[in-house]
This record gives C-alpha cells, structure tokens and sequence, in this order.
C-alpha cells in the first residue's frame, strides 16, 4: 500500500495508475515549512477527484496549523489522518489548544491519528518521557482509529543523536495499555484503514471484484 502527495499537476489517469498500484491514500502538506500547502479550493478539488477511490486523506502540518485549518478539514467526509501528531510541541503541554482541536476532531468516526514521531517531538531525549501523556490520550480518543509508522528515513531530524526504530516502537508500547491495544494500532486498525486483503476496483467508485460497496 502507499499514500502519494496530488495536485492539480496530476491527471486523472495518473490517478487511476496510482491505484492500481496500490495506492490508498493522498497525503496533503499544510505545514508552511515546506512551501507546498495546497489553496481550500485545490484541496477540495483533490477530495472530488479521490472520493470514488476510497482513498484515505492525510493532513500533515504543525500544531499552530491545524487551529487554521479546522474549519476547512472538518467538512471532509472520508477517513482523514492527522499525521503525526500533528507535530505537536510537547514543552507546551496538554492543554494547549492544537490538542482540544485535535480531539474534537477524532470525536467524529472518520478521523484517525498516527501516534507516531513523538522523539521527534519531545523536548527531551531519549525516552522521551514527556511523550506519553500525548500518545495516550489520542489512542484513549480514537483506540479503533490509532495507527504508527516508524517515520523511516526520517528526514529533517533536527536533534543530535537518530532513534533506532526499536526505540521509537518501544515508546509507542508505553502509549499502550496492553497487547490487544498493540495488536489494534499495529496490525488491525490499518489493514482495515489501507484496505488490505480487498481487491482492485473493476469500476471506479462503485463495488470491488466481489461486488462489495464502497
């Protein structure tokens, strides 16, 4: 499976090749810092373009951000992923306001959060103590709608030493109560998100080879 990044640049065909492909999902790049953040109306055309697909939509920006961005996302319909975290500022606490916009969010049974880059996040090194309470209180909003990724190769890591991806699964275990709540945002949480084990589209938007619905 895959997530690739669309625009206006990208045809329709290119689109339907993506998915044969085995792509599932677009990811769109609202943080400003990489200079590519998609106008409300680029967005929206995107969200009509990949509706048919069953494609899953990713909103990668920053915690200031996605306060600015609320009123836009929140009319999406389809599974919507707030990456990482939302790269939130973990020195700033729980209270901030970018964590009460993300919860109200993921009230709402179409919206996921990845519990991942919270290293990345932390003001500390490892183990990233100040991680936790994060990484807790989105799986306890969302336990069915939690997934992680290791963030590999991890580009643009601003601290001093690189995390080992043991370290980084090991503090996604310390978000989690048990076995069965690794076994959700690990293996069954995403197999479901990404669709794995469904077949390609005979006809675009309409039932797969087994004449399921989408």
């Amino acid at each position: 499976r895959g997530v690739a990044i669309i625009d206006e640049t990208v045809s329709d065909a290119e689109i339907r090749r993506l998915h044969e492909a085995g792509v599932r999902g677009a990811r769109f790049n609202f943080a400003k810092f990489l200079g590519i953040v998609p106008t409300a109306q680029s967005f929206r055309h995107s969200l009509d373009r990949i509706r048919d697909y069953g494609w899953v939509v990713k909103i990668f920006c920053r915690a200031d951000e996605i306060l600015e961005l609320t009123e836009l996302i929140r009319e999406v319909t389809v599974p919507v992923v707030l990456d990482h975290m939302c790269h939130l500022d973990f020195a700033r606490g729980i209270a901030q306001p970018a964590v009460g916009a993300m919860l109200e969010l993921l009230k709402h049974d179409n919206w996921w959060v990845m519990l991942s880059n919270g290293d990345r996040s932390s003001a500390t090194d490892a183990p990233w103590d100040d991680a936790v309470p994060f990484g807790r209180i989105f799986y306890e909003a969302a336990p069915d709608r939690a997934i992680w990724c290791t963030d590999w190769p991890k580009v643009r890591y601003e601290k001093p030493r690189m995390p080992n991806d043991a370290e980084t699964l090991e503090l996604l275990y310390r978000y989690l109560p048990d076995e069965a709540a690794r076994r959700k945002v690990l293996v069954d949480n995403p197999a479901r998100l990404f669709g794995f084990g469904r077949p390609v589209m005979d006809e675009r938007g309409k039932t797969d080879k087994h004449g399921r619905e989408r």
